[in-house]
């Protein structure tokens, strides 16, 4: 079969969207012949890739613009811009690569994001959309505790998604979509309305064999001080203002523990200001940055996870930390609670920042006191990881997807799918 892979962010050896993009275009040319259209800045890393790791199977259009077009990219609103620039120019190289090739079908997987359109659904193939997300929303009940930079950035993204979802454009590639695959249910919710037709949740999270390995060779923590670790960036959505609270009130009960973030962005002044004024400057942490190795090494040092995410599409932390027999704490909300099962960690209830904080708190001080919980929650969370959360795993799913798609061709074909994937 051949598969045309719309991939913006593809990059190998990083997170995110990068490795995501990386990871799909990887799988996908496991089992079919791939032409994958993404950005020229990642054609340094896939180059060098290839050249340890050939993809007999892949093909990397690099799709980019002359360097005075990337003045366009400064700001969230020119990097929008850029990026809807960018599809309409995939369009007319994918239109172009059609004419010779003929493919089977179109795959879009970054960006993940569901209102941004992908123009690739204009070609007369079928169209498989995602995993997407971008759907969930921060409960209003948290507003409160965020800062004025926090309530106007949600206000601009809530504004932003309704005008965006009336773009002809993603209401069109909803409907053309064969299938879509969304990270959330609550972005499920919003491709149902744009017209889609076929939508199944299927967590975007994935690791590479390697890092499984790697990560599951961490052995657990038996001695010094109870620690807790939270990687991301320093964003109000992030909810480590949550997290710096709910450790206070455990630290007062369990003061032998520590608390180490690692990450930056805007809000960490105030985070340092948080813990400084409730007291536990001292046991609170703060890394900034670090490489992937480093971050790992650090994740090696530490008891658990917690990751409060409020809107939240995927989450490849929590699985990293699975992977490494890390229980994961976090709020019942987006892709970290569909990854995150009561085997494998614990999930509070977001209805209000109190209540969060308190509930984090008491998760905090159950884990730090059992410590047999926390030795088969580390187990059920590598097995967790190996069976759900592997790129091969993810690749072999990917076939099965394409192969359904592909019997939808047939004239006559029934409605009825064989997948059985929802919610993995």
């Amino acid at each position: 079969m051949k598969v045309l892979l719309s991939a913006y962010h593809c990059e190998p050896g990083r997170g995110s969207e990068f490795g995501i993009g990386w990871g799909w275009a990887q799988q996908a040319a496991r089992f079919h012949e791939v032409w994958v259209v993404t950005c020229g800045e990642h054609r340094p890393a896939i180059e060098r890739a290839l050249s340890v790791q050939p993809l007999p199977n892949a093909h990397f259009i690099f799709l980019d613009w002359p360097r005075w077009g990337k003045i366009m990219r400064i700001g969230p609103l020119g990097g929008n811009i850029f990026y809807y620039a960018w599809q309409i120019a995939a369009y007319f190289v994918g239109r172009r690569l059609h004419r010779r090739e003929s493919f089977d079908l179109v795959h879009h997987v970054t960006y993940a994001c569901y209102w941004r359109p992908s123009f690739l659904a204009l070609l007369p193939v079928p169209f498989i959309w995602g995993p997407v997300g971008g759907g969930e929303s921060a409960p209003r009940t948290f507003w409160p505790s965020f800062s004025l930079r926090g309530k106007i950035f949600e206000l601009a993204r809530d504004l932003g998604r309704k005008m965006l979802e009336c773009d002809p454009f993603v209401r069109h590639a909803a409907r053309k979509a064969t299938i879509c695959l969304v990270t959330t249910e609550e972005t499920a919710k919003r491709m149902r309305k744009l017209g889609c037709r076929r939508v199944s949740v299927l967590t975007q999270v994935g690791l590479p064999q390697e890092d499984i390995r790697r990560l599951a060779t961490i052995p657990l923590c038996h001695s010094g001080p109870f620690r807790l670790i939270s990687i991301g960036r320093l964003v109000h959505w992030k909810g480590f203002h949550l997290s710096v609270r709910a450790f206070s009130e455990f630290h007062r009960q369990f003061p032998a523990s520590e608390y180490w973030i690692i990450g930056d962005g805007p809000e960490r002044k105030a985070l340092e200001g948080l813990a400084l004024q409730l007291g536990v400057a001292e046991s609170v942490r703060f890394w900034g940055w670090l490489a992937r190795p480093e971050g790992f090494q650090k994740l090696a040092e530490c008891d658990a996870l917690v990751h409060p995410g409020l809107h939240e599409s995927g989450g490849c932390v929590c699985s990293e930390a699975m992977a490494a027999g890390r229980p994961v704490i976090c709020l019942d909300l987006g892709g970290p609670a569909l990854q995150v099962t009561r085997e494998t960690g614990i999930k509070v209830p977001a209805l209000t920042a109190d209540q969060a904080v308190a509930d984090l708190a008491a998760a905090l001080l159950h884990l730090a006191t059992e410590p047999i919980l926390r030795i088969c929650m580390a187990h059920a969370s590598r097995r967790r990881v190996e069976e759900h959360f592997g790129w091969d795993e993810k690749g072999r799913l990917l076939a099965r997807i394409y192969e359904e798609v592909n019997k939808a061709r047939s004239p006559g074909c029934p409605e009825h799918w064989n997948l059985d994937f929802d919610s993995v």
